[in-house]
């Protein structure tokens, strides 16, 4: 596998997995557009293993008392997590639609909606979503107000982003300014709900790598290359966007889906995928 394959799609990876402009979409579109061949199950594997440690290294503090909190146990922490105890269980119970939608679509997903047409579609439906939450959301709830209504909304937005071009953190901060959470604590929320779901495809692909005979020696390189890359990039990502949201809004990243979009449209149809 080309260095310049390994780092660019490793990087794209770290920045787009939390930026909400869809890392799947960027992911899918870098081969097309450059004629590289797929990079395979191990590369895969050490992206999302990468973007796992990212957002666990980001946010160790809040899920160590987010659990402390949720088995009934005091943590000296944030005073919104401790006015909110049920936080861990309202992320288990929101964590349910990707899991059930993602087993019964996950091939459908991965195959027939991984066109620029569709890709394409969702980051310009997305970013309208987007700027609509960003028009009506009242911004009036923090960590502490979050019930077990918000999660299950901002869930259920979550399993959508197995449409490749929609954008898990997109979709589910959008969610929750529908629900009246400010956006720091949307994109707080987002980013402890993916988690979950992070770790668990990532195990699930580390299963299927075991089945196909592990890491092939020539993938050892790439493999621990991607993951500190994704891993470095993603942090910077997460860093980067909680301090944009803490004042300013979501219209950029809507901005810039929208072109995007259009640019992918236009390339579908004016030329052929490579290969």
């Amino acid at each position: 596998m080309p260095l310049l394959q390994v780092v660019v799609l490793a990087l794209v990876q770290g920045f787009t997995e939390f930026l909400p402009i869809s890392s799947s979409a960027h992911l899918a579109l870098m081969p097309w557009l450059f004629g590289w061949k797929d990079q395979g199950l191990a590369f895969d594997i050490a992206l999302h293993f990468g973007t796992l440690l990212a957002v666990v290294a980001y946010f160790f503090r809040d899920w160590v008392q987010v659990i402390v909190h949720g088995f009934g146990f005091d943590f000296d922490g944030h005073p919104e997590f401790r006015r909110n105890r049920r936080l861990l269980w309202m992320l288990a119970a929101a964590s349910l639609p990707i899991g059930i939608l993602g087993l019964a679509f996950k091939e459908y997903a991965e195959t027939t909606l991984r066109n620029p047409y569709v890709i394409g579609t969702m980051l310009i439906l997305v970013a309208l979503v987007m700027e609509f939450a960003e028009r009506i959301g009242r911004q009036q709830k923090r960590m502490d107000h979050v019930n077990l209504l918000d999660a299950m909304v901002i869930g259920t937005a979550q399993a959508v982003a197995i449409i490749p071009g929609t954008s898990r953190s997109g979709i589910t901060i959008s969610a929750g300014l529908l629900q009246n959470l400010d956006r720091a604590t949307a994109a707080r929320f987002s980013f402890l709900l993916s988690t979950p779901a992070i770790t668990a495809a990532a195990a699930k692909a580390f299963l299927d790598l075991h089945k196909q005979g592990g890491i092939p020696a020539d993938m050892v390189t790439p493999f621990v290359l991607g993951i500190a890359l994704s891993a470095i990039s993603g942090a910077a990502a997460i860093a980067f966007l909680m301090n944009f949201l803490r004042t300013n809004s979501l219209r950029p990243f809507v901005l810039y889906r929208i072109f995007f979009g259009i640019i992918i449209i236009a390339l579908a149809y004016f030329r052929h995928p490579a290969g």
